[in-house]
């Protein structure tokens, strides 16, 4: 009897916990599928089903670009997950294996730097790259979104690199291997759950930003969390919710696809050193 409470306890548990993450999303899609007249309908499920929306989203009638604003995140989010990446490998490798001076510094340096609010970035920076002449560049977006998204990459695959046997790297050098060569051939190889999740956690972040990307892109290089944010409708005066539904929807619709094809890659890579052998 206690263990069927127990389960039962758990069950509920798991159940309010996906009713309270996908509701959300769920209530997005519904409202994108549903007749703009019927915008504010609260009935539960798809009612007066249309695919207007969608086509009111991509069109470009109205002054928005849904589409050039996917490709621009495309880019960004790519380009800031790749650099983040390489540079992330070798920070947390450095961290976790090589003893140095001023080593917890630079672990609290990297905290502090992931901890320190974008809303206290916006002005200087909005002012830097006015003088240098870079707003509405694809780089006065990237680099900063790589120094948020850094300090993730570097956390996350420190923790991993930390757990790795020291025996398999020092195997290689006694062959003959130099530390970059067991390092890449030995080390790296093993760490390929861990940056898989790393890199899908870190593109999440960097096309998720907002407040910066508004502040400093222009019409042709603003991503999509600032062109679904500025989307117009046919009438001025009213705000287009359901073409902001559908947009949203062809987003989030990719990014949940691709969670829930690569799961267990995901989990093993969050979990992998967890537990000491």
């Amino acid at each position: 009897m206690r263990t069927a409470m127990k389960s039962a306890r758990i069950y509920v548990g798991v159940a309010i916990i996906l009713v309270w993450g996908l509701a959300p999303f769920y209530w997005m899609a519904v409202t994108a599928f549903r007749d703009p007249r019927y915008t504010f309908d609260t009935t539960p499920w798809p009612t007066h089903v249309t695919l207007e929306n969608f086509s009111n989203a991509l069109s470009t009638s109205n002054g928005n670009n849904f589409l050039r604003a996917v490709g621009n995140s495309l880019i960004i989010g790519g380009v800031t997950t790749l650099i983040a990446l390489v540079i992330g490998i070798f920070c947390a490798y450095a961290l976790s294996r090589i003893d140095f001076r001023f080593k917890y510094i630079v672990v609290g340096i990297v905290l502090g730097a992931s901890m320190f609010p974008v809303v206290a970035l916006v002005t200087p920076l909005f002012q830097f790259f006015t003088n240098i002449g870079w707003i509405g560049t694809y780089q006065a977006m990237i680099i900063p979104s790589i120094s948020f998204v850094l300090p993730l990459t570097i956390y996350t695959l420190a923790a991993f690199f930390a757990e790795l046997p020291w025996e398999l790297e020092e195997a290689a050098r006694i062959d003959g291997a130099g530390r970059f060569q067991a390092f890449r051939l030995v080390m790296l190889p093993l760490a390929a759950p861990a940056l898989f999740t790393t890199a899908i956690l870190a593109f999440i972040a960097a096309v998720n930003e907002y407040l910066l990307a508004s502040q400093l892109s222009s019409d042709k290089t603003e991503p999509v969390t600032v062109a679904i944010a500025r989307f117009s409708g046919n009438d001025p005066h009213v705000v287009p919710y359901a073409a902001i539904m559908a947009a949203g929807t062809v987003v989030a619709i990719p990014l949940v696809i691709m969670v829930l094809i690569f799961q267990r890659r995901i989990i093993s890579g969050l979990t992998a050193g967890g537990v000491k052998s």
